[in-house]
């Protein structure tokens, strides 16, 4: 029997992950501060003093939970390489909560603390129904391929963590790509900085000189920033949140399927550190993720927390078991502090972006490397969902900033542009699971299981008639045309199934072929 390998709190490559780790989660805060105080009008008072110390508490109390985690994975199975799971509040969240559960009720009531009360309501939802799926997703998992997990994290990290960033990189490209350069040889190559400066804090310092001299940022606005800091110790806002509990009915509609996406998105991200080397319990994850949004909502935080998409990202920075802790301690803190608004006029964004479009360029190429080489093709099927949501929601927001919308334009206006709108909507709706179910029945075909293909099929046709995929709400018949085209989907694969099956060679890799050649 070995002896027990040492495992050690912090090593080097702690500091090089909890920087990158941390910018990313900064910039997810910053982002979620600016949304509630210039969307939602709650006074920066209430968000600075409420909202981010209740986050802060989420932050804190999550990622010591995926420490203590990652330390017994680590002991259990002898090694010393463990990564820890990354936590913060989830993106795709912020958007939602923000602009289709709170901005409605402050549209129509003009009241933003009503706003509030829905937001904290429907996190709420979501914990609970992320904890409720924490006894299924496991039994998901088991029957869900790599492929469609791992192609739907691509389809989020190339759109919404890769495409944004990149945006905002070169609106400053002066800035950025310097930042860049020195995140992608830090990261993916073995060339280190003299006196091992983590690669974060170094690129950060460069853009942030560069910003500065450029005259990208303005030292008035710093001044303005110092003088709202203001201390926020979390306290209890439980009758807020009952407030909000009172009209649940019109919120379901969001809070379901978002929930049965939160656990779907926990489970891809779980397989993905997996296919990393770290195979942690899914049920674990999913009831601290559910338990994390309850406690942050009774607090006040209209957030709901998440293990984050990029383990493999923060496992080939360096990061083991140490860094995802030190990074939400420190974003808590800052909460704590009332910090943010002063780091918003401090560093520039385009010097903080890239280490996003860098997690986004991992997730998205361990899709294709962690699989078998015929599974690329369900890749590529299980992308597309996000990639239509991508689509769909710039085209919307374009419209409203011209103060129209699609259905103004028409159906027919668009197409003369050359824009299928309609399809991108219809496609784009519930991405994660339609992603999830493109896929299974994607990788089922390739390896001739036409059966199990068309299950996924019928599993794909219920979701669409009830609205969980490829509908705008959930209601019975949601999508009655949808669902027709993945039960004839399942019908084709089940006319295949009792073909004769020809008797094939396999046809073998071209590596094989270099090897019997040489």
């Amino acid at each position: 029997m070995s002896a027990p390998t040492k495992l050690p709190l912090w090593t080097r490559g702690d500091v090089n992950a909890s920087f990158g780790l941390g910018f990313n989660i900064l910039v997810n805060v910053l982002t979620l501060t600016t949304l509630m105080i210039f969307v939602i009008k709650v006074p920066s008072s209430d968000v600075l003093g409420t909202i981010l110390p209740a986050l802060g508490v989420a932050l804190v109390l999550g990622n010591l939970y995926y420490t203590v985690l990652a330390r017994n994975l680590a002991k259990r199975e002898n090694r010393s390489d463990v990564t820890g799971l990354p936590y913060g509040p989830s993106v795709p969240h912020m958007f939602i909560v923000v602009f289709v559960v709170m901005l409605p009720v402050y549209l129509s009531t003009k009241d933003p603390m009503q706003a509030w009360q829905a937001g904290l309501a429907w996190a709420f939802l979501i914990g609970v129904i992320v904890m409720i799926g924490a006894f299924v997703g496991p039994y998901i998992r088991k029957l869900t391929p790599r492929a469609a997990m791992l192609g739907t994290l691509a389809g989020i990290s190339i759109t919404f963590i890769s495409m944004r960033p990149a945006a905002q990189m070169w609106e400053a490209a002066w800035i950025g790509l310097p930042v860049l350069a020195i995140i992608l040889i830090g990261f993916f190559t073995d060339v280190k900085l003299p006196g091992n400066i983590p690669v974060g804090l170094a690129a950060l310092l460069v853009g942030t000189a560069i910003g500065w001299a450029g005259g990208f940022m303005s030292a008035p606005d710093v001044g303005e920033a110092v003088k709202q800091v203001a201390i926020g110790l979390p306290d209890l806002r439980l009758d807020m949140l009952f407030n909000g509990l009172k009209d649940l009915a019109p919120l379901l509609g969001t809070a379901i399927p978002l929930g049965v996406y939160n656990f779907t998105e926990a489970m891809s991200n779980v397989e993905s550190a997996a296919a990393a080397g770290d195979s942690y319990n899914l049920r674990s994850v999913l009831l601290a993720d559910g338990a994390g949004a309850i406690i942050g909502s009774a607090f006040g935080s209209p957030f709901p927390p998440a293990v984050y998409i990029g383990h493999p990202g923060w496992k080939d920075a360096g990061g083991r078991v140490g860094y995802s802790l030190a990074a939400g301690a420190a974003i808590g803190l800052l909460c704590f502090l009332g910090l943010f608004g002063v780091l918003a006029t401090l560093l520039p964004i385009p010097a903080i972006v890239p280490i996003l479009l860098y997690i986004g360029l991992l997730i998205g190429a361990q899709a294709f490397q962690a699989v078998p080489k015929a599974h690329a093709i369900a890749v590529v099927a299980a992308l597309l969902p996000n990639l239509a949501q991508w689509a769909s929601g710039l085209i919307d927001n374009a419209l409203a900033a011209a103060g129209t919308s699609a259905d103004k334009v028409g159906a027919a206006a668009l197409g003369n542009a050359g824009v299928v709108y309609d399809g991108l909507l219809t496609l784009g709706q519930g991405a994660i699971l339609a992603g999830l179910i493109l896929g299974s029945m994607t990788v089922f075909v390739i390896e001739k299981k036409f059966i199990h293909a068309a299950i996924a099929s019928a599993v794909g046709a219920a979701m669409s008639f009830i609205g969980l995929i490829h509908a705008p709400a959930v209601a019975w018949a949601a999508e009655p045309k949808v669902a027709l085209g993945y039960l004839l989907f399942g019908v084709v694969c089940l006319v295949y199934a009792f073909l004769p099956k020809p008797k094939t060679t396999p046809v073998p890799e071209p590596e094989e072929l270099e090897s019997v050649n040489a």
